[in-house]
């Protein structure tokens, strides 16, 4: 075997197995967050509630990831070999599925994590009681989400339908502006090999390049808000992540047609590419999922937080949402630098003003 083909190979399988890690995070976060809103509905606590918000779309951004990861192990030389799963298949049918990961992965999962990602750091600056407090405001999300996604999947879906047509007639355009499948002969089997065409990757370009130029004005409101160190931290690992990511994956997508499927460099390319976008789901995971509901169910006591919640109102701050939960309090239970970071956020009211209010910023820390 030459010594691209080992280089495919082991990328392949360091594919999978990345992505087994990345699902199994994902499925114990949904355990987490079903736990958690069992927890608030068992137990009548109203004071969780607002952690518990978000929850559905909590899940379906880890159920984009997820998906997100599927494709990538579709799109792998590594399961077109012979004897292997997609080898049975023809070679229009394995261009058929290239065709299917270009649409799905760049077109819909990828769009839709961070459009998901964009509505649950929107989530706490909105007004309480429209916002995740509302029974109305996963279903009117994730309605959002599709619909912004939209126009996105649609252009992908031209672009693999159309292109190659335009392909054939303007012979000056160069095939990998097109080609979402590269045609190759092994061990006497015709067998087709993922590419990324190059106008598919240019329009993911034109979406990142708006949605972090949003994701920066929505970061800046984010920061002007939070009042605490541990969770700014938070915010600006998050923010950091998926402005500088994004940009890398679709930079690295692009130079990958400078050569073709089975060199080391389209290998080696189209790997960091897939590692960039798992460090980046990985991150959000755990900064919009995980730790939320980690530090939530952390508090432990709730009489304590009923307790503060009266010293609150007691010491006349009605219009103080007191759910921060003494960190001397917890000792031994709670780590007091995650507590500490939980619940310090000044709320928006309807005139966009600032108030005393403060609130936790429910999606990316409890």
């Amino acid at each position: 075997m030459p010594q691209t083909s080992y280089s495919a190979e082991a990328f392949g399988v360091l594919t999978i197995c990345l992505v087994a890690l990345l699902v199994l995070l994902g499925l114990v976060c949904i355990a987490y967050l079903f736990y958690l809103r069992s927890h608030v509905l068992r137990q009548g606590f109203i004071q969780l509630s607002y952690f518990n918000g978000p929850w559905i779309i909590r899940i379906t951004f880890i159920l984009f990831t997820i998906w997100w990861g599927f494709g990538e192990i579709i799109r792998l030389n590594f399961l077109r070999r012979q004897g292997r799963v997609l080898n049975a298949l023809n070679l229009k049918w394995q261009e058929n599925i290239c065709k299917c990961y270009i649409v799905s992965s760049l077109g819909f999962a990828e769009p839709c994590m961070f459009l998901t990602l964009v509505f649950l750091l929107r989530a706490p600056l909105q007004n309480i009681n429209t916002g995740i407090l509302s029974r109305k405001w996963n279903g009117k999300t994730a309605r959002y989400v599709i619909l912004y996604c939209l126009p996105v999947f649609v252009l992908q879906l031209i672009l693999i339908l159309i292109a190659p047509k335009l392909h054939k007639d303007r012979r000056d355009l160069p095939s990998y502006f097109t080609r979402s499948a590269a045609p190759v002969r092994q061990n006497s089997d015709d067998i087709a090999l993922c590419t990324y065409p190059l106008l598919n990757t240019i329009l993911l370009g034109l979406f990142a390049t708006i949605l972090t130029a949003y994701l920066f004005w929505l970061g800046r409101q984010i920061l002007e808000l939070v009042i605490n160190k541990g969770l700014l931290k938070r915010v600006y690992t998050l923010i950091f992540s998926v402005l500088s990511l994004l940009q890398l994956r679709v930079a690295l997508l692009g130079l990958s047609v400078l050569s073709k499927p089975e060199e080391f460099l389209f290998e080696a390319l189209a790997f960091s590419a897939f590692i960039v976008q798992l460090c980046c789901a990985g991150v959000c995971i755990c900064i919009l999922a995980y730790y939320p509901v980690k530090d939530c169910l952390a508090l432990g006591n709730l009489h304590n937080l009923e307790a503060t919640r009266r010293r609150g109102f007691l010491d006349g701050q009605n219009d103080t949402v007191s759910l921060i939960a003494d960190p001397s309090r917890l000792e031994g239970s709670v780590d007091a630098s995650s507590v500490r970071g939980s619940i310090s956020f000044r709320m928006y009211e309807n005139d966009g003003t600032s108030t005393p209010t403060f609130v936790e910023l429910s999606c990316i820390s409890s």
